[in-house]
């Protein structure tokens, strides 16, 4: 016998995310760079990753403004530092760490909303390569970390 009851419904798919089926459109903002140090093209690969993934891994249509979630970030560091030290106190690693501070807007479930949580991830790379050498490749490394974390704490909800 199947019993009915009267409990939310939340569309949960394959793809792990769990939007209620009344969210229809999201706007997705560019993510403004406030580092120190400059990356000229992290902000547009960033904000261009994230709105792949929604795009693949969603039924949210992509609206420029008033979308019934919104997702508004700024790159807040960008950072290298020495990661594994020689016995000769010479850097053997550099340690490249990217910072972002997210705010999620949910205009139909605010209960999820969360305003200027911070997300960071790093790669690192051996010191005997210069960073400019490195940068490229590292950066797409870190975008995926980022985009995985900040995907999963708005509609993933993990």
């Amino acid at each position: 016998m199947l019993a009915v009851c009267g409990c939310s419904i939340v569309n949960y798919s394959f793809s792990g995310t769990s939007i209620q089926p009344d969210v229809k459109t999201i706007t997705l903002n560019e993510f403004e760079y406030k580092a120190l140090k400059v990356n000229p093209t992290l902000s547009n690969s960033l904000s261009e990753a994230i709105r792949t993934r929604f795009r693949q891994m969603t039924r949210l249509e992509q609206v420029e403004m008033d979308g019934d979630m919104e997702i508004t970030g700024e790159i807040t560091g960008y950072d290298v530092r020495a990661q594994a030290v020689t016995a000769s106190e010479v850097a053997a690693q550099n340690r490249l760490t990217v910072t972002v501070k997210v705010s999620f807007n949910n205009r139909k479930y605010p209960e999820d909303n969360f305003e200027n949580k911070s997300f960071s991830a790093y790669a690192d790379y051996d010191s005997t390569n210069s960073l400019d050498a490195v940068e490229q490749s590292l950066c797409e490394e870190i975008i995926d970390k980022l985009v995985e974390d900040i995907f999963n704490a708005t509609v993933a909800q993990w």
